[in-house]
């Protein structure tokens, strides 16, 4: 018997298998299983767009450094001598080893320990061990670390892009860049410090399963949610007074476009900011938060600011999603597995009480041992094992297809429970897949 090609080997991959993917309303598991696929993604997508690698607030001093991926390429996010914050290549120009290997600290310079060669924060070759070895046309100011060849911030948050061209940042974001405000402008003073240490998780899951998803909390925490409306008088919980996670609530969703996705609080949460603020009132600092919040932004953005508590709740496709009080990496390993980061956010020109409550809400529900993370987990590897069946795999994103519209400000809305940012996203993935080099 003849056996059939897989058309979607390493070699075999077309432009037309890709489109057959993603059709109206349903995806094909592969998408999600297929190493091939998955290997395409780290090229087309992780490699040519534009990546979070980091906050500047995480190497606040000259010599700090954080080192992360860019899909398989190992990086630097480092602040020189000159305050100038740099993305490096994490490779020795000599022989490939790395030059840093904790996940994070502070140095004077790097140093690969494989032959010895040193590098200054700026990248530039410092020194080669025995260079005599060299001949004359070794020429050191050429064999610096290698820069990534774009970088870009907004609001402190830092992104790069492996591609040497392309659209600016700016364009990338579109409209989910006014979200990131949301966020930083919970401050009165507009400053925000990922310095309040994070957590991570692996799951056996792909990296998209990690979506903006608003149908899921009624079910997967459902626990959870009804602690909320239990305690409704305090902290988070001010703010679920009413079911957030209805059709019948004010939540929507949105598509950016670009892949980025919300699931927007912003008029559910509102109507309860007289409770929240209330809540607020009784916590050391609370008062003179809310009264810095009305100096800064006056009192119609205050009351939206205090009421979001600075959760956008924003997904910045391929990597970036900004939820509770923390700023989430997604990091993909293999098709089956996928890395999560959560670095808290300590808010600036707000007392102590304010930031030790809000780290204290994100361990509940988003540490180790919270009551929601562990959850997600649990579904994302079920979701996997099921979408390895091969007999009918198509998964359905169809909710809300009917009813979904577009906002005055371009985004495409639906209600809470639909799979708008589903759809949004795998149309820009088909995008970005079917894209030659």
């Amino acid at each position: 018997m003849q056996q059939v090609a897989d058309p979607f080997s390493a070699n075999a991959i077309t432009h037309e298998n890709l489109q057959s993917l993603v059709q109206d309303g349903r995806v094909h598991s592969r998408a999600y299983t297929n190493q091939a696929i998955f290997d395409l993604e780290i090229d087309r997508i992780f490699h040519r767009s534009w990546i979070y690698v980091g906050h500047e607030s995480e190497v606040p001093k000259p010599g700090d450094y954080q080192a992360r991926p860019i899909g398989r390429t190992p990086v630097i996010l480092v602040r020189g001598k000159d305050n100038k914050v740099r993305v490096l290549v994490n490779r020795c120009r000599h022989r490939g080893a790395q030059v840093v290997e904790t996940e994070s600290g502070n140095t004077r310079m790097f140093r690969c320990w494989y032959h010895g060669w040193t590098y200054e924060l700026t990248g530039a070759l410092a020194e080669v061990t025995e260079k005599g070895g060299y001949g004359p046309d070794f020429k050191s100011e050429n064999m610096g670390l290698v820069e990534v060849p774009r970088v870009a911030s907004h609001r402190g948050f830092v992104f790069a892009s492996i591609k040497a061209d392309g659209e600016s940042l700016a364009e990338f974001l579109g409209g989910a860049a006014a979200q990131f405000d949301m966020l930083v402008d919970a401050s009165p003073t507009g400053e925000i410090f990922l310095d309040a240490g994070s957590n991570k998780t692996e799951y056996l899951g792909n990296w998209k399963l990690v979506g903006m998803d608003g149908y899921h909390p009624n079910f997967v925490h459902a626990s959870v949610v009804a602690g909320w409306a239990r305690n409704s008088e305090s902290g988070i919980g001010a703010m679920h007074r009413e079911d957030p996670f209805s059709d019948e609530a004010l939540t929507l969703t949105r598509d950016y476009g670009n892949g980025h996705a919300m699931l927007d609080f912003r008029a559910q949460r509102l109507k309860s900011y007289k409770k929240h603020a209330e809540f607020l009132s009784k916590v050391p600092g609370g008062v003179k938060y809310v009264e810095d919040m009305h100096k800064a932004y006056g009192q119609e953005r205050a009351e939206l600011l205090i009421s979001l508590s600075g959760d956008p709740h924003l997904g910045v496709f391929p990597n970036l999603q900004l939820i509770g009080n923390q700023v989430r990496i997604i990091t993909p390993i293999a098709p089956g597995m996928t890395q999560v980061t959560m670095s808290m956010v300590r808010l600036g020109g707000v007392s102590d009480e304010i930031n030790t409550m809000r780290v204290r809400q994100h361990e509940s529900f988003y540490g180790p041992a919270g009551s929601g993370s562990p959850d997600d987990a649990e579904i994302f590897e079920r979701v996997q094992r099921g979408m390895m069946a091969e007999v009918n795999p198509w998964i359905e994103i169809s909710r809300g297809m009917h009813r979904e519209f577009v906002d005055t400000d371009g985004s495409v809305v639906g209600r809470i429970t639909d799979e708008v940012p589903q759809r949004g996203q795998m149309k820009y993935w088909l995008h970005l897949m079917t894209q030659a080099a």
